[in-house]
């Protein structure tokens, strides 16, 4: 099998860019590593910790360095454009955060950029290279279900971790930055199946009392154009120190011929420890109790990362270098899953039933 070198700049230092960077370093097909963060010591550190070949503070820096092949775009939410846009035009594939973008105007920019270009976009939904949702996706695909008639799932975390997310990116609501995953799963699952319209409902309080207008809990009903609903919910507002790392998710297929049932709460894995246990995510933050594995992206142990994000980021690197296929959710699949949870926002907000546009 032929195999690429491949220069891979890794775009924003923050915990995800590190993951990603971490794992780009030991992947044997990579000869060049650069890192760039609007915080010199970020990148500085960062790169010192994996061996990166370049850092910078500059992104166009490391987009348009001439051993940089491949761009990792790991930027706060609202901040994707730009540096996509620039690895585009330059020729180089990106692999960007989820989700696309925060707007549709935004999001059909990305989609004109990649079609004018013709250069691979993709996105990292890396709940799609969790094994237990890649089973079920084989299953789906395998015709195990027949027909699939309809979705149900829910996901939860604390508000403690909402506030992170909001500190980093203000836009980035519950819908937004989370049951994103669970619509693009869906729409994952109903492949070939457009989702038509969208009502959902909102419920406000935690995070009013905290001064943002989001939604503490949303309730979603999605119908596709051969009439399958997918019932999706979110509660982002448990108590800080509730057990979780992360999401805390149910996921249920309906088919005509089966049924798959995905219980991802993880309490089957629970740690109870005096001396506490670090939050994954919000810093100085420790619970006593834990449920393990809910940390969405993996966990370090024994000196490696698993899970999730390394799955999805070792099967892009493999992607780059042999042609491998990859499962990475493509530029219009995540135009769709943009456009869904905006529509879920606006149905919550209004009370309305939201017509989509069948992109």
């Amino acid at each position: 099998m032929n195999k690429t070198e491949l220069g891979i700049g890794v775009i924003g230092a923050g915990r995800i860019g590190t993951l990603r960077a971490n794992m780009a370093c030991k992947h044997p097909s990579v000869q060049f590593l650069a890192i760039s963060d609007i915080d010199p010591d970020k990148s500085g550190l960062l790169a010192q910790r994996v061996g990166a070949d370049f850092a910078s503070s500059s992104n166009s820096a490391v987009i348009s360095h001439p051993e940089v092949t491949s761009v990792i775009v790991s930027t706060p939410e609202h901040e994707h454009v730009a540096p996509i846009l620039e690895a585009l035009h330059l020729g180089k594939p990106v692999f960007v955060e989820k989700p696309l973008a925060l707007t549709i105007a935004d999001t059909d920019l990305l989609v004109e950029a990649a079609d004018e270009t013709g250069v691979e976009l993709r996105i990292g939904y890396s709940r799609r290279h969790d094994r237990r949702w890649m089973l079920a996706k084989e299953q789906i695909s395998q015709g195990r279900l027949g027909t699939v008639l309809g979705i149900q799932s829910r996901v939860y975390n604390t508000r403690s971790h909402m506030a992170e997310i909001l500190k980093r990116s203000p836009e980035a609501t519950p819908v937004l930055d989370a049951l994103t995953y669970y619509v693009d799963m869906a729409c994952w699952y109903l492949e070939d199946n457009k989702p038509i319209e969208v009502i959902a409902r909102g419920q406000s309080k935690v995070y009013k009392e905290m001064g943002y207008d989001i939604h503490d809990v949303t309730w979603a009903i999605i119908t596709f154009e051969n009439g399958a609903l997918v019932n999706l919910g979110i509660c982002y507002a448990l108590p800080a120190k509730y057990p979780t790392y992360g999401q805390s998710a149910k996921f249920e297929v309906l088919g005509d011929e089966g049924v798959i049932l995905l219980d991802v709460d993880n309490k089957d894995s629970f740690l109870f420890t005096e001396r506490g246990v670090p939050h994954a995510y919000v810093p100085d933050h420790e619970v006593t109790a834990l449920f393990l594995q809910t940390n969405s992206s993996g966990d370090w142990a024994q000196g490696e990362y698993w899970g999730p994000i390394a799955n999805e980021t070792r099967s892009w690197l493999d992607h780059l270098a042999t042609g491998s296929p990859c499962s990475h959710t493509t530029i219009r699949e995540g135009r769709r899953t943009v456009e869904v949870t905006l529509a879920i926002e606006e149905a919550a907000r209004t009370g309305r039933v939201v017509t989509l546009s069948g992109r």
